[in-house]
């Protein structure tokens, strides 16, 4: 089944399938690009990982190794002491412990974010970063700072940055003047251009559009089909018959335009 509006659709916001359709999407993109590429490029699918805890904070680990420290054996380690063969044994009269209660425990979710390089073969200098927007990205604290010192790193460097801000939910990125407001938005800094960059705004009725990805200066640019890439993933993910459209979208609320369009648009599925 095919999403039922013409681009982005809101209801992929909800934490039950963002993290999917975030992976999935990535490598669509990534599989669009790379047979337009010279073998002077390769386009890699990298990985931030954040650990949420049931507090709402959040911590930055990377890919962690797991490390489990054991005795010889599989026997828990003992202290280095022998009780000597003289020592008078004591009798211990045993009790019945008191009743357990039932608790929970804190538990950290993992949070990946995938995100695009296009690197020179040879050389492996990133020339062209993609980003995805996650919610962690668009909230206060460990996720949005960390995402807003790469950025920065990125956009003071001579790799171009292409950012992808497809999430109706959370603060947008800061883009200096006034532009227009939309639930989603493209930007396209060129290294070369800095501090001029090409941001796209896209409303909920319009598709997502085909953008160029720039490469290095003597380079033609390559496409990406952004329409085509989510249509791909929706379909092979299924989530046209995993999203119940009964429910209304996901905060944030919508604009009384684009509300009324939905539910124009969701007659036929809600019945």
């Amino acid at each position: 089944m095919r999403s039922p509006f013409p681009g982005m659709n809101p209801y992929l916001e909800q934490p039950a399938f963002w993290p999917s359709f975030h992976y999935r999407f990535m490598v669509a993109i990534a599989n669009a690009i790379e047979p337009q590429l010279s073998d002077r490029y390769y386009i890699d699918v990298e990985t931030r990982t954040y650990q949420s805890n049931d507090d709402g904070s959040e911590v930055l680990i990377g890919i962690p190794d797991a490390v489990v420290l054991r005795s010889e054996e599989g026997r828990p380690a003992v202290p280095n002491e022998r009780l000597e063969a003289s020592e008078p044994t004591i009798s211990v009269a045993l009790q019945d412990p008191p009743e357990p209660e039932m608790v929970r425990v804190p538990m950290p979710l993992e949070i990946r974010e995938r995100y695009l390089e296009i690197r020179e073969v040879g050389s492996d200098a990133v020339i062209t970063v993609m980003e995805l927007l996650s919610p962690k990205n668009k909230q206060a604290g460990e996720g949005r700072d960390a995402y807003e010192q790469k950025r920065r790193a990125v956009l003071s460097s001579s790799t171009h940055l292409i950012e992808l801000d497809l999430l109706c939910g959370g603060r947008q990125m800061e883009i200096l003047g006034t532009p227009r407001m939309t639930p989603y938005r493209i930007l396209i800094s060129r290294s070369h251009q800095r501090p001029t960059a090409q941001l796209y705004g896209i409303s909920l009725q319009q598709p997502l559009p085909s953008i160029w990805i720039p490469l290095k200066a003597e380079e033609d640019e390559v496409i990406a089909p952004l329409q085509d890439a989510f249509e791909q993933v929706f379909r092979e993910a299924r989530y046209g018959t995993r999203i119940d459209y009964r429910q209304p979208p996901p905060p944030p609320a919508l604009s009384k335009v684009d509300q009324v369009w939905v539910n124009e648009r969701l007659v036929p599925l809600r019945g």
